[in-house]
């Protein structure tokens, strides 16, 4: 498995994650659906690096009408914190 450092996120208007970045990798930015291929094919671990030390990794999450997005749980709420990031 190959680790890639999420540092950025493109958004659309409505806040929904479009893509991960990392500036200067020759990923990035990978598409949300590339990115979620990736992860479930487990050739992937994707994770973004907190200002306080600490790793978390993105997860794909399936709402109950079926489609996936990303997101990360970095503290105890349901928040996604993915949108926290800067946008690339």
């Amino acid at each position: 498995m190959t680790d890639r450092r999420v540092t950025r996120t493109k958004k659309d208007k409505d806040g929904d994650i479009l893509a991960l970045c990392n500036s200067g990798d020759h990923w990035s930015p990978r598409s949300k659906a590339d990115a979620i291929k990736d992860i479930e094919s487990g050739n992937y671990r994707y994770y973004v690096p907190w200002s306080d030390g600490t790793q978390t990794d993105i997860h794909v999450v399936k709402k109950t009408d079926g489609t996936k997005y990303l997101r990360t749980d970095k503290d105890s709420t349901t928040r996604n914190n993915l949108d926290d990031l800067p946008d690339c």
